[in-house]
């Protein structure tokens, strides 16, 4: 879920233009590789997430026991991969944020926050 709220606020409003031109740009300092690296997690992670619940719905029916080994090392490897990953991505889009301009900010301030935030309790969830 956090995934999909950080997903969201990057897509909806992580893109912004000035007035006086129709090119949008990253929210985060004009910094497109802040909105790109916050999408993508998002989005590696969601299918990590549906990925991950099919196998756990299938795992009782997975008899032999080295192959029900090998899944629980992968998710537990990729659960602390992301972990990191979204700690990264929690400290990336913070400091972008602490470098952008109030006048460049003409709205889509809440979904940078929000994105932020949960990039943050996504480092717990994860």
């Amino acid at each position: 879920v956090f995934a999909l709220i950080v997903f969201a606020c990057l897509v909806g409003e992580g893109y912004t233009n000035l007035p006086s031109n129709p090119q949008l740009f990253c929210i985060f300092n004009h910094n497109e590789d802040a909105c790109r690296y916050g999408i993508g997690i998002g989005i590696l992670a969601f299918l990590a997430c549906v990925f991950f619940f099919m196998v756990d719905i299938y795992f009782p029916q997975i008899s032999n026991t080295t192959d029900r080994k090998y899944l629980v090392l992968a998710d537990l490897g990729f659960s602390g991969l992301w972990t990191f990953l979204w700690f990264i991505g929690f400290c990336f889009l913070t400091n972008q944020w602490s470098w952008t301009q109030a006048a460049d900010v003409h709205f889509g301030a809440d979904s940078a926050r929000a994105a932020i935030t949960f990039s943050f309790f996504s480092i717990f969830s994860w």
